[in-house]
């Protein structure tokens, strides 16, 4: 398995929201859950939101998504996800909620609902409005917010929950709490592959998912890794289980991570399509070289930002 340098929240989240969104909806935003038609499935717009985040350049982790749903009144709307996977404060968080929500605004209408997750370990940080006033002209805008470090109050609740994002919780703030001690977030990641085996009756699709994300987010050195995947050769054959073998596992999770960066390459291509109109064929081909994640994300930005297809190509030809 591909080891990461740093703990990678952000690709994780996005794979797990769109197998489960249903799922992510009812956990997280009940009241919006109810209001909307699931008989139809909802739309993922990614090259639609790239457009919106065109200058969206950060160091930050965060997940974005924008969803296109229809309510049980028969209208559309589009959901604006923003996850905040980092774990440090950003003082202009509130400030780009607005921005985003304000260009979904103007391109598509007022049926527009903007949602947060915190994923940060900072207790009192808690975003939920913009305001501005200047000369008697005021703004104020709130969005709904969930903060996932709450839940660490509500472990009995997760524990009990059948909903596979009450197991992403506690991966997500476990994965937090061990970050600085490698020995204890294996003692941890073997805690949890048990749960999922043991603690709730899992499709398994949903196992599927849930140990990728498990897998994904609790990264460990490459001893530890071999020692996780003894366990699990172990623990499967001695429960004489079958839902994810080492071997499938290893596999499952380095098809997640192709899947990661022919997105990455796909959405560079479009991103230079949306500016320049045509991307030649060289230029494809060679971003279908690339397979290092933290280059394409670099060239993402890139591609945001460069004059011209010329800068670009020049870019990558460095």
């Amino acid at each position: 398995m591909t080891q990461k340098n740093a703990t990678e929240y952000d690709s994780p989240w996005k794979e797990i929201i769109e197998q489960f969104f249903e799922d992510f909806m009812i956990f997280f935003f009940p009241k919006v859950h109810q209001e909307i038609d699931w008989t139809v499935k909802p739309e993922f717009l990614e090259q639609e939101l790239q457009k919106v985040m065109r200058d969206a350049v950060t160091k930050t982790r965060r997940v974005d998504k924008l969803v296109k749903v229809w309510l049980t009144n028969g209208h559309e709307i589009l959901l604006y996800i923003h996850i905040e996977v980092q774990s440090q404060r950003d003082s202009r968080f509130e400030e780009r909620m607005f921005i985003y929500h304000y260009r979904l605004y103007d391109r598509y209408g007022p049926q527009v609902t903007s949602l947060a997750i915190l994923g940060d370990d900072i207790e009192v940080w808690r975003p939920r409005s913009y305001h501005y006033e200047t000369l008697g002209s005021e703004l104020s805008f709130c969005f709904s917010m969930v903060k996932l470090l709450d839940y660490q109050d509500k472990l009995a609740e997760l524990d009990n929950s059948r909903n596979p994002f009450a197991m992403v919780v506690k991966v997500h703030l476990k994965a937090l709490e061990t970050q600085k001690s490698p020995q204890e977030r294996l003692n941890w990641k073997v805690t949890l592959f048990k749960a999922l085996y043991e603690e709730q009756d899992y499709s398994e699709r949903e196992m599927w998912g849930l140990c990728a994300f498990l897998d994904w987010v609790f990264t460990l050195p490459n001893e530890l890794t071999l020692q996780f995947d003894d366990f699990v050769k172990e623990y499967e054959e001695a429960k004489k289980m079958r839902y994810v073998t080492t071997w499938e596992r290893r596999g499952f999770n380095e098809g997640v991570e192709l899947g990661i960066l022919q997105k990455s390459r796909e959405d560079i291509t479009d991103i230079l399509e949306v500016r320049f109109q045509q991307v030649p064929k060289t230029l494809e081909q060679k971003l279908d070289s690339f397979d290092d994640t933290s280059w394409l994300s670099q060239l993402h930005k890139k591609a945001v930002l460069v004059g011209s297809l010329e800068e670009f190509e020049q870019l990558i030809e460095k």
